[in-house]
């Protein structure tokens, strides 16, 4: 088993006003993985608010690089949404590893990165989570409360432990869940 492990999460919004970092604690801390550090408190995981996509592409090199140098216990998480202008994850994933490219990142070290993309909005997967469906081709219902957002991470959190599969998950939830369980394994074989 790997070695404890610290994860940095980049997401967008601002810093009191998106409902990202609620969703990503919530939902790791009810997976608790046993490869994270046993601590409970802030060295468990650490959110950095980006602002917009442009930001969190830009910001993603110079993160993924701080976390390589803080050694094998550090792991990057990306979260972004699938805007209208991306057709799915990999187009979206796509624009990061250009990124990566300008800024001098090895494909090797890019492929440590673990991705997670909520088409169009993460408030598409709150909804499904809360009701069992959802139209990713439109945007979910915005969320007011954070003990919602933190119940639907929970429920996924859940629906991971318990390898759920019905009812199936929305496309862009299943291809973020395929990311995270790339991590879970790379942190066992580790």
């Amino acid at each position: 088993m790997a070695n404890r492990t610290q994860i940095v999460c980049l997401h967008e919004g601002k810093k009191g006003r998106s409902i990202d970092p609620v969703f990503i604690n919530a939902l790791i801390k009810a997976i608790n993985p046993s490869w994270l550090r046993s601590n409970k408190g802030s060295n468990l995981m650490r959110p950095v608010d980006c602002g917009g996509r442009k930001e969190l592409i830009e910001k993603m090199p110079s993160q993924l690089r701080a976390c390589l140098n803080a050694g094998a216990d550090t792991t990057l998480v990306v979260w972004a949404d699938v805007d209208d202008d991306k057709e799915n994850c990999d187009q979206l994933k796509d624009e990061f590893w250009k990124a990566a490219q300008a800024a001098g990142i090895s494909e090797g070290d890019f492929s440590l990165v673990i991705f997670a993309f909520a088409k169009d909005r993460l408030e598409n997967w709150i909804q499904f989570l809360n009701t069992g469906d959802t139209d990713e081709s439109v945007e979910g219902p915005r969320i007011k409360h954070n003990r919602e957002v933190a119940d639907a991470a929970k429920a996924l959190a859940k629906r991971c432990v318990n390898q759920t599969q019905d009812p199936p998950l929305p496309p862009s939830l299943l291809w973020s869940c395929a990311n995270w369980r790339k991590l879970v394994v790379r942190m066992k074989r580790d």
